[in-house]
């Protein structure tokens, strides 16, 4: 079944893949540094080999051979660093590179970019298998600082190694460099531009549960669904979705968020209305928002199919409770993101170049 095809029974369940736009991202990414890998991690040695061959055909020279491995030799494995996400302020080093996403939200299967563009894709280490996904890290190069948010993954780097958006590079590098040393690290309870938002897979329905959780500030720790009087708990995918594959029912739902830091913020009221954001009226930390300022109506995304749209009359807004909040330590304002690149917006075609 492809993905976002609703399932038509309990025991229909869509694919966990992740939405197009995330695979095709992926896919531009790869093909683009297929060559480079290649290269990289063999291709000159074979190449080389090859050319040694054809001279040693054509002088009538013996060619030379590559020692071979002894039969019996266990292979040398290099340790695995555990996958995890930059947390804790701890002041990371590095280097970052730049890239363009063409205004899609990435691996973490945002709905689109941010509004200020201002974004990074982190390697497999860091990206940790989605965990990274929506928190923010401060970049400081040569030529200074930008808060960027986590977006997206970047295959091919490794630990240390951040793929700033074009315009992010452009506030703390030349962009002629094309590659800067940076140090970084992530930001704690950074201000949140909103309260929670909460988005249903296309494909979901009271027997296939996913649910997007959207301006939570600081990586997420776990997302519950109350069930039956109990809190169930939904498992993140790398494409930062958070699925009960049995379902949790046909709502509406009251939704248990917590942050990596402790903070835990509980949504009340949530519909399963696909490819609908839906507003919450709670932050994660810092309280919740005043009534005056609550919207009823959910936002519908890009993609989100005309059947969602149906489903999305207005209604009473979520309920919202907030459990008791440790103290911001950090509350240093996002860069401003009205001050423009000094050169137009570059397109990478991979990372590392």
């Amino acid at each position: 079944m492809t993905d976002g095809s609703a399932p038509t029974g309990p025991d229909s369940s869509p694919s966990t893949e992740p939405d197009p736009q995330v695979r095709s991202g992926r896919g531009r990414r790869r093909a683009a540094v297929r060559t480079g890998r290649w290269l990289a991690g063999g291709g000159l040695v074979a190449l080389a080999a090859f050319t040694g061959l054809v001279l040693a055909v054509r002088t009538g020279a013996e060619p030379a051979c590559a020692a071979a491995p002894a039969r019996n030799a266990p292979a040398a494995a290099a340790p695995r660093a555990l996958a995890a996400p930059p947390l804790g302020g701890t002041v990371h080093q590095g280097k970052a590179t730049f890239y363009d996403s063409q205004g899609a939200g990435g691996n973490c299967s945002r709905p689109a970019a941010p509004t200020n563009r201002l974004y990074v894709a982190l390697g497999p280490g860091e990206y940790a298998e989605g965990a990274a996904c929506g928190g923010f890290l401060d970049v400081t190069g040569p030529k200074g600082t930008v808060r960027v948010l986590v977006m997206d993954q970047c295959p091919e780097c490794e630990p240390g190694h951040l793929d700033l958006s074009a315009e992010a590079f452009a506030r703390i590098a030349d962009p002629v460099k094309g590659v800067v040393p940076v140090s970084y690290r992530a930001v704690v309870n950074p201000p949140l531009p909103g309260p929670l938002t909460f988005r249903m897979k296309e494909g979901a329905s009271q027997w296939w549960f996913a649910v997007l959780v959207g301006e939570h500030g600081n990586p997420l720790r776990s997302v519950e669904v109350r069930q039956g009087g109990n809190w169930r708990g939904a498992t993140r995918q790398d494409y930062n979705y958070w699925l009960i594959d049995s379902g949790a029912g046909p709502g509406p739902y009251a939704i248990r968020v917590t942050d990596v830091y402790g903070h835990r913020a509980t949504a009340t009221g949530i519909r399963m209305a696909p490819g609908q954001v839906q507003r919450s009226a709670v932050r994660m930390y810092g309280g919740a928002t005043p009534a005056a300022s609550r919207s009823a109506t959910p936002t519908r995304s890009p993609s989100a199919s005309p059947s969602a749209s149906a489903s999305a009359a207005p209604t009473a807004p979520p309920s919202t409770t907030v459990s008791p909040l440790t103290s911001s330590t950090d509350r240093r304002q996002v860069v401003d993101a009205a001050v423009a690149p000094p050169t137009p917006a570059l397109v990478r075609t991979g990372c590392g170049h």
